[in-house]
C-alpha cells in the first residue's frame, strides 16, 4: 500500500513541473545573496598572458646605444687583438652562439637564439644536464616489498645519467600498514557453533621492508611483519573445539634473495646501462667540445672579415681619393682650355662611384652584388659572437696582422690525426660502442627466464604483541605461547622456502629474435656512416688544404698584380698631366688598382681562415688557440667525501678477479700531441730544422696622396694617415712590423701558440 502511494506522489510531482514550465526556454536559477558582481566571470577560455616572471636583464641590453650608420659616427676605436676577442667570447657564453656542423662559415645565430629554444642550442650547462638526468619512472617493489626489475632491452635512450643508473642499485625501503573487517553472513547452520552463521573478523596487517638490487641480477630482500586477527568464533569452548583465545599476534622476520639463472644473469648485462649512461655523458661532452670549437671558429672568421672590411674601406678610400684629384685636375685643364667637360664629368662619375662604394664599404647594403654587411656590420657580428653590447660608443678595430708565412701539412699525419681528434668521428665511435652493448642486450633477452629464490623465516605467535598480560606464561594445558614478540626471540619457529619460477620466450622467439636482428643492424649501418664520415672528412681536408695552398699564391700573384697597377696609374697619370693620353685611361687604371687592393686583402684574410679551417678540421683548433676544456670546480664537500672513499679502499684488500664486465669501452683521455705541422721550404725562408720564418714584406710602392675625409666617411684611424707602407697599418695610428701575427694564450696562462708567435 505504501509503494503504491509512494508511486502516486513521483507521478505528481512530474506532471506539477512538466505543467508549469511548458516549452519554454529554462529560467535563471535565483540566488538570496546575489549583489550583480560578475567579475569572476569569463567569457572565453583561452588567452594571450603575460607569465610573472621577474629576471633582471644584462647590462648589455639595457645600456646599448643607437647603432652606428652613416649618419652616427660617435664613437672611438677599440683595438682589440684576436686573442681578446676569444677570451672574452668564451666568457659570455653559458649558452653558446653557434651551430653544430664543420662548414668553414656559418650564419649569424641571433635570430636562431631569439626564435629558438636552449634545448636547440648548446650552452655550458648541457653536461651537467645530461649527468643530472632521471628517468621518469621511480624504483618499484611489489606487494612484499620486493624490488622489481625493468624488463626488456634497454637502450642508450632509455637511461639518464651515471648517477641515474646507479640509482637502480640502491636500497629501497617500503612498508605498509592496513585494516580489514569482514561481516557478512555464511551458508552454515544457525546454531553451528564453531563456524557462526554471522561471521565477523577485525585483521590487520604492518609491514616494513628494505630491498636492494644486486650487481649480478640478483634482488635481496629482509621482511619483517605484524599480523593481527580476531573473529566471533566462539573461544574457550570445553574440549578446545574453538578457537583457543579470541586473538592472537604473528610476528614474521623474513630473508629472500631472488637471483636469475640464465636470463639478466651478470655483471655484464646488468651494467650495460650505467655504461650506457657514461657513455652518454661522453656524447654530451663530445658536443660540448665540437661547439666550443664552433665558437672560437667563428670568432676568429669574424675577426679577419671586420679586418677585410677596414681594408676594404681604406681601399675605396683611396680610389675616391684618386678620382677626386683626378677631377680637379680635370677641371683645371678645362678651365685653362685643354680639357673638356667629357673628362670632367667622367671624373666626377668615378668619384661619386667610388663614393658611394665607400658608404657601403663602411656600413653594408642589401642591393644585390655589395657587401650586406660593411665595417660597423661585421663588427656588429663579431660582438653578437663576443656576448657584449651591440653598440657602447666605441668601435671594435683589428690590430693583429695575418700571417704571411707559408704552412704546409705532411698529409698522413694530416689524416692520420684527423681521423683521431675530430669531435665528430669521436662521437660517431661512442654512438657504435653503444650499439654494440644495446647488441649484447638483445642477445641476452633471448633466454628462457629462469629465476630461482630462497627464503628464510623467523615466527614468533601469541595473544599478545608485547608483554604478557596474564601470570604464568602460556595458557596451562596448551603450548599457544602468550606473547608473540616473546615467542619470537626464542626461535622455537623457523621456516625456509625455495622456488623455481621458469618462463620462456614465446614459442619461436619471433620477437626477441627482431629485436637482435634490428640491433644488428644498427649497429653495422652506424659502422657504415662512420667510414662514410671518414670519408667526408678525408675530402674536406684535401679541399681545405687545396684552398689553403691556392690562397697563398693568390697573396702572391695579387699583390704583384697590386703593384703592376700602381704602376701603371702613376704612367697614365703622368701622360694625362701631359696631355699623351684620355682621361678615361687614368680613371680606369685606378678602378682596376682599387679591385687588385681588395683582392690581395680579402686573399690575405681567406688565407689565415683557411690555415684555421685545417686545425678546424682535423680536431685541433681549440690547441691551436692553446684552450683547453676542464671540469669545473666541485664545492669542498665533494672532495673531502671523495678523499674518505679512496682512504677507506686503500685500507681494503684487492681482489684481483683477472676481468671486468662489460669489457674496455673507452682508451683513455683523449691525446693531444700535436706535431705534424711542417714547413714548405720551398717557400719559406727557414733552415733545416724546421723552424718558423716569415717572410719579408713584399716590395710595396708608396702609393700617391692624403687621405681627405668628411663627415659621411669618417676615418678609419684617429689620424689621417697615408696608404699604407709596408711597416704601419692603415687601421692604426701606431707604427709596427709588417707581418704581426696573432699569438694566442690559455686563460690565465704565458704559453703562445709557436704557429702564430
Amino acid at each position: 500500500m505504501y509503494r503504491k502511494f509512494y508511486q502516486y506522489a513521483v507521478y505528481l510531482q512530474i506532471a506539477l513541473i512538466v505543467m508549469a514550465t511548458g516549452c519554454r526556454t529554462p529560467t535563471q536559477p535565483f540566488y538570496l545573496h546575489e549583489d550583480g558582481d560578475l567579475s569572476h566571470y569569463l567569457d572565453t577560455a583561452t588567452a594571450i598572458e603575460y607569465p610573472d616572471v621577474e629576471l633582471p636583464s644584462l647590462e648589455d641590453v639595457l645600456q646599448a646605444k643607437a647603432p652606428l650608420t652613416v649618419d652616427n659616427h660617435e664613437y672611438e676605436f677599440w683595438d682589440v687583438t684576436l686573442e681578446e676577442c676569444v677570451s672574452i667570447a668564451l666568457n659570455n657564453s653559458k649558452i653558446l652562439r653557434t651551430v653544430s656542423g664543420t662548414a668553414q662559415q656559418r650564419q649569424n645565430t641571433a635570430a636562431q637564439i631569439l626564435s629558438g629554444s636552449p634545448d636547440g642550442l648548446g650552452s655550458s650547462f648541457d653536461p651537467a644536464i645530461q649527468s643530472s638526468t632521471t628517468q621518469s619512472l621511480p624504483l618499484t617493489v611489489d606487494s612484499n616489498g620486493n624490488r622489481t626489475l625493468p624488463r626488456g632491452a634497454i637502450r642508450s635512450t632509455q637511461v639518464g645519467g651515471v648517477e641515474d643508473a646507479l640509482a637502480e642499485f640502491d636500497a629501497q625501503m617500503s612498508g605498509f600498514l592496513s585494516y580489514d573487517t569482514t561481516d557478512r553472513p555464511r551458508n552454515v547452520g544457525a546454531n553451528n557453533v564453531f563456524n557462526p552463521q554471522q561471521f565477523r573478523g577485525w585483521d590487520s596487517t604492518q609491514q616494513l621492508a628494505l630491498s636492494k638490487r644486486t650487481a649480478t641480477g640478483g634482488v635481496a630482500t629482509l621482511r619483517e611483519q605484524i599480523i593481527y586477527s580476531r573473529n566471533n568464533i566462539p573461544a574457550g569452548i570445553t574440549g578446545n573445539l574453538g578457537r583457543l583465545v579470541p586473538s592472537d599476534y604473528t610476528v614474521v622476520l623474513e630473508a629472500q634473495v631472488q637471483h636469475p639463472l640464465m636470463r639478466n644473469r651478470g655483471t655484464m648485462v646488468n651494467r650495460i646501462p650505467v655504461v650506457l649512461a657514461s657513455l652518454n655523458e661522453d656524447s654530451s661532452l663530445t658536443e660540448f667540445e665540437s661547439l666550443v670549437r664552433n665558437l672560437v671558429a667563428d670568432v676568429e672568421n669574424a675577426y679577419w672579415e671586420l679586418y677585410c672590411a677596414y681594408r676594404n674601406v681604406e681601399t675605396t678610400q683611396i680610389a675616391r681619393d684618386s678620382a677626386q684629384a683626378t677631377a680637379r685636375f680635370a677641371q683645371l685643364n678645362l678651365e685653362s682650355g685643354s680639357g673638356t667637360a667629357q673628362d670632367v664629368a667622367q671624373a666626377e662619375e668615378q668619384f661619386f662611384a667610388f663614393s658611394a662604394q665607400l658608404t657601403i664599404a663602411l656600413a653594408g647594403t642589401n642591393l644585390p652584388g655589395n657587401d650586406p654587411f660593411g665595417v660597423y656590420g661585421r663588427e656588429r657580428e663579431l660582438r653578437n659572437l663576443m656576448g657584449i653590447a651591440s653598440t657602447d660608443g666605441r668601435l671594435a678595430r683589428p690590430i693583429d696582422e695575418p700571417s704571411l708565412a707559408a704552412v704546409k701539412f705532411d698529409w698522413h699525419e694530416l689524416t692520420a690525426e684527423a681521423l683521431y681528434r675530430s669531435p665528430e668521428l669521436r662521437a660517431q665511435k661512442i654512438r657504435i660502442k653503444q650499439r654494440e652493448l644495446e647488441c649484447l642486450i638483445a642477445k641476452n633477452q633471448m633466454l628462457p627466464d629462469l629465476n630461482v629464490s630462497f627464503s628464510a623465516r623467523w615466527v614468533g605467535v601469541g595473544d599478545t604483541l608485547g608483554p604478557s598480560s596474564r601470570d604464568g606464561g602460556n595458557i596451562p594445558g596448551n603450548d599457544f605461547p602468550n606473547s608473540a614478540l616473546a615467542d619470537f626471540t626464542e626461535g622455537d619457529h623457523t621456516e625456509i622456502g625455495a622456488r623455481l619460477e621458469f618462463t620462456p620466450p614465446a614459442i619461436g622467439s619471433r620477437r626477441e629474435k627482431a629485436r637482435v636482428r634490428n640491433a644488428q643492424l644498427q649497429l653495422r649501418r652506424d659502422e657504415a656512416f662512420l667510414q662514410e664520415k671518414e670519408l667526408a672528412m678525408v675530402h674536406q681536408l684535401s679541399d681545405a688544404v687545396g684552398k689553403l695552398r691556392v690562397h697563398y699564391d693568390l697573396i702572391h700573384n695579387s699583390f704583384q698584380r697590386w703593384a703592376a697597377a700602381e704602376r701603371e696609374v702613376r704612367a697614365r697619370l703622368a701622360e694625362y698631366e701631359g696631355g699623351k693620353s684620355q682621361v678615361n685611361v687614368v680613371l680606369q687604371s685606378q678602378q682596376r688598382r682599387a679591385l687588385a687592393q681588395i683582392e690581395y686583402y680579402r686573399s690575405l684574410c681567406e688565407y689565415n681562415k683557411s690555415i684555421a679551417y685545417v686545425h678546424y678540421l682535423k680536431g685541433t683548433l681549440l690547441d691551436y688557440n692553446n684552450i683547453c676544456l676542464n671540469e669545473g670546480p666541485w664545492n669542498d664537500k665533494a672532495y673531502w667525501d671523495a678523499l674518505e672513499r679512496a682512504r677507506e679502499r686503500d685500507a681494503s684488500y684487492f681482489l684481483n678477479y683477472g676481468y671486468t664486465r662489460p669489457g674496455v669501452v673507452r682508451q683513455g683521455p683523449v691525446k693531444k700531441n700535436v706535431s705534424n705541422v711542417m714547413m714548405d721550404h720551398e717557400t719559406v725562408m727557414g733552415n733545416e730544422g724546421g723552424e718558423i720564418y716569415y717572410e719579408e714584406s713584399m716590395p710595396m710602392e708608396v702609393l700617391p696622396g692624403e687621405a681627405e675625409f668628411d663627415s659621411i666617411n669618417p676615418p678609419l684611424s684617429n689620424n689621417a694617415a697615408p696608404s699604407p707602407r709596408p711597416t704601419t697599418s692603415a687601421m692604426d695610428s701606431k707604427p709596427r712590423s709588417s707581418i704581426a701575427p696573432a699569438s694566442y694564450q690559455t686563460t690565465g696562462g704565458t704559453t703562445s701558440n709557436p704557429y702564430r708567435s
